[in-house]
C-alpha cells in the first residue's frame, strides 16, 4: 500500500469494492436472503473506507514516541471483521434440526474481505476473491443440488406405535427410515407422527413412492416436508 495514496486511488478502490460487492449482493437477493443487495454493499464498503483510513494512517507510524500517539492503524480491518462477526452471527436461524443462513454469514465475511483488499490497493487479489465467490454461489449451488442429503418429512399415519418396525420394514426398501415423533388416541383410532428420512438430491423425484407404499397398509393422514435447504 501506497503511505500517501491520491484521491483517485481511493475513489477506485471505493468503486471496485462497489462492484465486487453489488455482485455478491445482487446473488444473494435474486435468491431471497436476507442479506441482499444493500446489505453486501454497506458490509463491502465498511471494510473498504477501514482499510483505506488504516492506510492513510499508515505515514503517521514509525516516529518517535514522544512526537504524538503511537498508533496500529491495522486494528482497524480487525475490528470490522469482528463487528461482521456479529452480523454473521445474526444471519444464522436454528429451528430444531434445521440451521439456515450459514451460507449467508460466509458471504458477509467474504465480502468483507474483498471490501478490504479493495481498500489496501490490492486489485488483482480482490478480483480473484470476487470471481472465486461469484463462482462458488452461482457454479457450485448446481454442484451443491446434485448431491444427495439427508430429506425429512413429517407423516402422520392411522397406527399404534408398536406398528412402528412393521412401517419401517415396508419402507425401508425404497430407502426410507422412520422415527416416532408423538401420539394421539382418538376415537376412531390413535394415530401417530413419524419423521421420514432419506437420501436424495434436491433434482430427485418426490416422495410420492414412499406415501404409496405406507397407504398400501395405513391410512396416511397427512406428510409434510421438513427443512429444505
Amino acid at each position: 500500500m501506497p503511505l500517501n495514496p491520491v484521491w483517485q486511488d481511493i475513489a477506485l478502490r471505493l468503486l471496485l469494492t462497489l462492484v465486487a460487492s453489488g455482485l455478491v449482493g445482487f446473488n444473494r437477493q435474486e435468491r431471497g436472503h436476507a442479506a441482499g443487495l444493500r446489505t453486501t454493499i454497506l458490509i463491502g464498503l465498511a471494510a473498504a473506507v477501514a482499510m483505506v483510513l488504516g492506510n492513510l494512517l499508515l505515514s503517521t507510524t514509525g516516529k518517535t514516541t514522544d512526537a504524538f500517539a503511537t498508533m496500529d492503524p491495522m486494528r482497524l480491518p480487525l475490528g470490522v471483521l469482528t463487528g461482521v462477526g456479529f452480523i454473521g452471527g445474526g444471519a444464522i436461524f436454528r429451528r430444531g434440526d434445521l440451521v439456515t443462513g450459514v451460507t449467508t454469514a460466509a458471504t458477509l465475511w467474504m465480502v468483507t474481505v474483498i471490501g478490504l483488499c479493495f481498500g489496501g490497493g490490492q486489485w488483482g487479489l480482490g478480483a480473484a476473491a470476487t470471481a472465486l465467490t461469484l463462482i462458488t454461489l452461482l457454479v457450485l449451488r448446481t454442484a451443491d443440488h446434485l448431491i444427495p442429503h439427508e430429506n425429512r418429512g413429517l407423516m402422520v399415519i392411522e397406527a399404534g406405535t408398536g406398528e412402528l418396525g412393521a412401517l419401517n420394514d415396508l419402507i425401508r426398501p425404497l430407502g426410507y427410515r422412520a422415527t416416532f415423533k408423538r401420539q394421539r388416541a382418538d376415537v376412531g383410532g390413535e394415530r401417530i407422527w413419524v419423521e421420514v428420512a432419506w437420501m436424495r438430491s434436491d433434482y430427485g423425484a418426490p416422495p410420492a413412492d414412499l406415501i404409496e407404499r405406507v397407504r398400501e397398509k395405513y391410512p396416511v393422514l397427512s406428510f409434510e416436508m421438513e427443512g429444505a435447504r
